[in-house]
């Protein structure tokens, strides 16, 4: 953006160039490029041929240096200048301003040359103030990205616009300068490309590491499960059993009835008795002996008695019973 805003500034002085016919309205053209505060690259002003023109006159020929100072110069370069070239023009405020900003451009790749003092010394300030006031004249322009640090003067640069032309015969150590620095991204993208494989071999172990121990913990409560159900099942069915052992001994407790032959036939005597008379449950065993003993009392009076009448009463009395 800053580029394109400088390019479309020098447009104009490029179209003048054209009707520069003289060595004096070449030289004026200069001046004006120079003083302008959005003109920044001057690289194609530099190229034009009526520029370049110059150098054939002593009298503007340092015209054509000054211009290549503000195209790839600093500061110290116009200030080594005036001492070997004399006849270089003098920078009126504008010039001064815009060089000193490019030259902070220029020192601003090495963050060595941003303490206030050294700054001082190499743009030509007065004081750490007008370095200060320079810096923010830069930032409000466009030019650098920086944060002041008063408390231990020095200048915290985080971007730089690409707005300084290339010194002559500056291209083969350019690109020396980029083919090591694409060499050290291939280093690094390798050794990125190294870590990411890494990563991931990682969480793929982890991941296969996690899921067989879930499948063992799946597999253990399984067994759990079932040791808990067969354990159940085995509580209850030995329950089950003693119940139907009791129920059993219970029966066998009562069939017997207290124990020897007398007894049982006792009891089929009084199931038989209760059989014929119908007032107790047909499968009961537990008839008394006082039903038994009357029933065998009577049977054994039949005989005796020969009257009919008497016979007929005690088969009622039977009957009763």
């Amino acid at each position: 953006m800053e580029q394109t805003k400088a390019l479309n500034a020098l447009e104009p002085y490029l179209a003048l160039t054209k009707s520069a016919t003289s060595p004096r309205a070449a030289a004026d053209l200069v001046t004006q490029a120079t003083s302008n505060p959005n003109t920044y690259v001057f690289a194609e002003l530099l190229q034009a041929p009526q520029i370049q023109s110059l150098s054939q006159t002593p009298e503007y020929a340092p015209y054509l240096q000054l211009l290549e100072i503000f195209s790839h110069g600093t500061y110290q370069t116009y200030a080594a200048a005036q001492t070997s070239t004399p006849s270089l023009p003098a920078l009126n405020d504008a010039q001064a301003l815009k060089l000193r900003q490019l030259s902070l451009l220029t020192l601003a790749r090495n963050p060595r040359n941003l303490s206030y003092a050294n700054l001082q010394t190499s743009l030509g300030l007065p004081t750490p103030r007008a370095v200060e006031e320079l810096v923010i004249s830069a930032i409000y322009a466009g030019l650098v990205e920086a944060q002041l640090d008063p408390r231990n003067q020095t200048v915290h640069v985080s971007g730089v616009a690409p707005l300084r032309d290339p010194e002559p015969n500056s291209i083969p150590s350019a690109l020396a300068a980029l083919r090591a620095f694409s060499a050290r991204c291939e280093t690094t993208l390798q050794d990125l490309e190294a870590q990411v494989t890494s990563v991931r071999e990682a969480a793929v172990s982890r991941a296969a590491e996690t899921q067989a121990a879930a499948q063992t913990q799946a597999k253990l409560l399984d067994e759990q499960r079932r040791a808990e159900l067969s354990a159940n099942a085995a509580r209850t069915l030995g329950a089950h059993d003693r119940d139907s052992g009791r129920l059993v001994d219970a029966a066998i407790a009562r069939l017997r009835g207290g124990g020897g032959g007398g007894g049982r036939a006792a009891g089929a005597g009084a199931a038989g008795l209760q059989n014929r008379t119908g007032k107790r449950g047909s499968g009961s065993l537990e008839a008394g002996p006082d039903y038994v003993d009357e029933a065998m009392d009577l049977d054994e009076e039949d005989p005796d008695e020969g009257d009919v009448g008497q016979g007929k009463k005690q088969r009622q009395s039977r009957r009763k019973l």
